[in-house]
C-alpha cells in the first residue's frame, strides 16, 4: 500500500498519544503540588512555585543526555541494528547518574542561591526546605528520562502512560497524608510534598526498569548486558547531542525561570498567580512535547532509512495535530479560564479574590504563546529527529535569552505593564525560537544529500 499523509497521521497518533499522556501525568504531578499546597497556605503556594521550577530547570539539563539519546536509538533501529540501541540505553544512563551527582550541591545550597536571585527570605527558606529533600530524586528522575527515551524509541510508549499515571496516583495519596497529616501521619507540608516526589520518581523508575528488562518484545534487546562496561565512542556521541539539548531545555526553562523570579520581584501574589497560571499551560503544552517526542522517533526512524518523503510526512503529521492541539487549548483558557484558576485558590483566603482576577489574565496571554511555544517545540523535535542539536541550542540561547528575558523585564516594568507584561515577553523569545527552528529544518531536509525519494 502506497504511504500517505493519512497513514502517518494515524501512526504519529498512535506512537504519541501514549507520549502526551505521559507528558501530561508528569505535569500532573506537579500541578498535584501546586493544587494541594496552595489550599495548605499561600506562603507555601508561592515557596513550591519557585521550588517546582528550580528543580524543573536543573531536571531539564540533565535530561538532554536522554533526549539526545532517543534520536541515537530510533535512527539505528531504522538500520536494524539491536546491538546499538543497547549501548545507547547504558551510556545514556551513565551520563545521567552522573550528572545527577553533579548537580545536588545546588540543591543544599538553594536557599541562599535564591536568596542571591532576589527573592525574600521566607519563600528562599521554605524553598531550600523543599528542594534538600527533592534533590535526592534527581537520580531516580533522570534515570526515568533515559528510560523513557529508550522505550519511546522502541515504539513502546503506552507503558510510558501507564508508568506516569500510577505514579500522578501515588503523589496525591502521598501528599495528602503527608502535607496535611491525614490519617495520624505527621502534619509535613512543604517537605511532606517533597518526600511525596522523590518517593514518585522512585517508582517510576522501577516500574519503567522493569518493563525495559522483562516487557514484551524486550528481552531481544539485553538491556542489563555489560551494564558496567563503558562503551566509549557511543558516549561521546552522545555527549556530544545531549549537551546542547540540555542548553536548549534550561535555557528555555530558564526564560519561564527568569519570570518567575521577576513575579516574585512583583510581589506574593502575583507569584502565587503565575504559579497556576504557568503550570496550567504547562499542562497543555505537555500535549506538544508528546508529539514532538513522537516526531523525533518518527523522523529519526526514517532519517535512518535514508527516506526523505517519510521524512517530510512524518513532519507535516506531527505539525498538523499539533495546530489542533493549540486551537482546542486556547478554547479552553477564554472558555473556562476563570474555573480553572479557582480550582487552585481557597476562597476563604483574603488574597485569593486578587489572585484569581491575575491568573486570570495571565491566561489570556498564554492562550497567545501557546502557539508560538507549540511551534518551537515542534521544530526541535523534528530536528532532533535527523540528530541536529548544537545550532538549534545557538537559536534557542538567542531567542529565549537575548530577546525573551529582556522583553520581558521591559514590558513588566520600565513599561509598567506589569505581570502582563512579563509574560508578553516570553511570547516574544518563543516567536523569534520558533521562526529560527522551523526554518533551520525546512534547509536541512530540502538540502539533505542522503536523502532519497520514494514513490
Amino acid at each position: 500500500m502506497k504511504p500517505t499523509l493519512s497513514n502517518d497521521l494515524s501512526r504519529t497518533l498512535v506512537l504519541g498519544l501514549p507520549l502526551v499522556g505521559s507528558q501530561v501525568a508528569q505535569v500532573l504531578i506537579g500541578l498535584t503540588d501546586t493544587l494541594m499546597l496552595g489550599r495548605y497556605s499561600v506562603e507555601a503556594l508561592a515557596a513550591a512555585t519557585i521550588s517546582h521550577t528550580f528543580f524543573f530547570s536543573l531536571l531539564v539539563l540533565g535530561s538532554g543526555f536522554a533526549v539526545g539519546a532517543m534520536g541515537m536509538a530510533a535512527e539505528a533501529l531504522g538500520r536494524e541494528d539491536e546491538t546499538q540501541v543497547r549501548r545507547v540505553a547504558r551510556m545514556s544512563a551513565w551520563l545521567s547518574v552522573a550528572t545527577a551527582m553533579a548537580l545536588l550541591p545546588l540543591f543544599l545550597a538553594s536557599g541562599p542561591i535564591l536568596s542571591a536571585l532576589g527573592q525574600n527570605a521566607q519563600v528562599a527558606g521554605d524553598s531550600q526546605t523543599y528542594l534538600r529533600i527533592a534533590g535526592w530524586g534527581m537520580v531516580p528522575a533522570l534515570l526515568t528520562a533515559t528510560l523513557r527515551s529508550h522505550l519511546s524509541a522502541l515504539e513502546h510508549t503506552r507503558i510510558v502512560l501507564w508508568a506516569t499515571l500510577a505514579a500522578v496516583a501515588l503523589n496525591i495519596g502521598v501528599n495528602w497524608l503527608l502535607i496535611f497529616g491525614n490519617l495520624g501521619a505527621p502534619e509535613l507540608g512543604l517537605r511532606g510534598a517533597a518526600i511525596a516526589s522523590v518517593g514518585v520518581q522512585t517508582l517510576s523508575v522501577l516500574v519503567l526498569g522493569a518493563y525495559a528488562l522483562r516487557g514484551p518484545g524486550m528481552a531481544r534487546f539485553e538491556l542489563a548486558k555489560n551494564l558496567h562496561r563503558p562503551d566509549w565512542p557511543i558516549l561521546r556521541d552522545i555527549f556530544r547531542l545531549g549537551w546542547p539539548v540540555g542548553l536548549t531545555h534550561v535555557s528555555e526553562s530558564g526564560l519561564f525561570a527568569a519570570s518567575a523570579l521577576m513575579m516574585g520581584w512583583i510581589g506574593t501574589v502575583a507569584l502565587a498567580a503565575h504559579g497556576i497560571a504557568i503550570g496550567i499551560s504547562a499542562l497543555t503544552f505537555m500535549v506538544h512535547m508528546g508529539l514532538s517526542q513522537a516526531a523525533t522517533v518518527r523522523v529519526g526512524r526514517a532519517w535512518g532509512q535514508r527516506d526523505g518523503d517519510a521524512l517530510r510526512r512524518a513532519a507535516l503529521a506531527a505539525m498538523i495535530l499539533s495546530g489542533v492541539a493549540v486551537v482546542l487549548a486556547m478554547a479552553l483558557y477564554f472558555g473556562a479560564g476563570r474555573f480553572i484558576i479557582g480550582l487552585f485558590l481557597d476562597n476563604s483566603d483574603p488574597q485569593a479574590p486578587a489572585i484569581l482576577s491575575l491568573g486570570v489574565s495571565l491566561l489570556m496571554v498564554a492562550a497567545l504563546f501557546q502557539l508560538v511555544d507549540a511551534g518551537q517545540v515542534m521544530a526541535l523535535g523534528l530536528l532532533r529527529g535527523v540528530q541536529d542539536t548544537r545550532r538549534p541550542m545557538v537559536y534557542a540561547l538567542i531567542a529565549y535569552w537575548g530577546l525573551g528575558i529582556p522583553a520581558s523585564w521591559a514590558f513588566g516594568f520600565p513599561f509598567g505593564l506589569g505581570p502582563q507584561g512579563v509574560w508578553l515577553g516570553l511570547v516574544v523569545g518563543l516567536m523569534a525560537a520558533t521562526v529560527a527552528l522551523t526554518t533551520r529544518f525546512l534547509r536541512i531536509t530540502s538540502a539533505a544529500a542522503p536523502l532519497t525519494s520514494r514513490s
